[in-house]
């Protein structure tokens, strides 16, 4: 019987995290039509997500792990900064070229550094 009883624990546990996923979705659909997306609620939400966004972006480019580490501090600080002049340079926000430019400067980097 135990043998038997193995399988299932994987499928007990899937099928509760469908159920808790598509509880919570239903939810906010039913909510969806009584919340006004310009609440203080909504406003402290956004605040809330960028702040976040921000705070791991940060982390990201003075503390990270991994590879990134291997980049000097200035050298990623400054990539960063250009690809934030590259993003605010045109009224549309150019968020592709930014994300571009910063892409191929690290990978530049990486392949300088290796082929020296």
């Amino acid at each position: 019987m135990n043998a038997d009883m193995q399988g299932w624990g994987v499928w007990l546990a899937l099928t509760a995290a469908c159920l808790g996923t598509y509880i919570c979705r239903a939810a906010g659909v039913k909510l969806s039509g009584h919340i006004h997306q310009d609440s203080e609620v909504f406003r402290w939400l956004s605040a809330v997500t960028y702040a976040m966004v921000a705070a791991l972006t940060v982390r990201m480019i003075l503390m990270p792990l991994g590879l990134l580490a291997n980049v000097p501090v200035l050298l990623r600080v400054l990539i960063c900064a250009l690809s934030v002049a590259v993003m605010v340079s045109s009224p549309e926000r150019r968020l592709v070229p930014a994300l571009l430019t910063g892409t191929l400067l690290m990978l530049a980097y990486g392949v300088l550094r290796t082929g020296s």
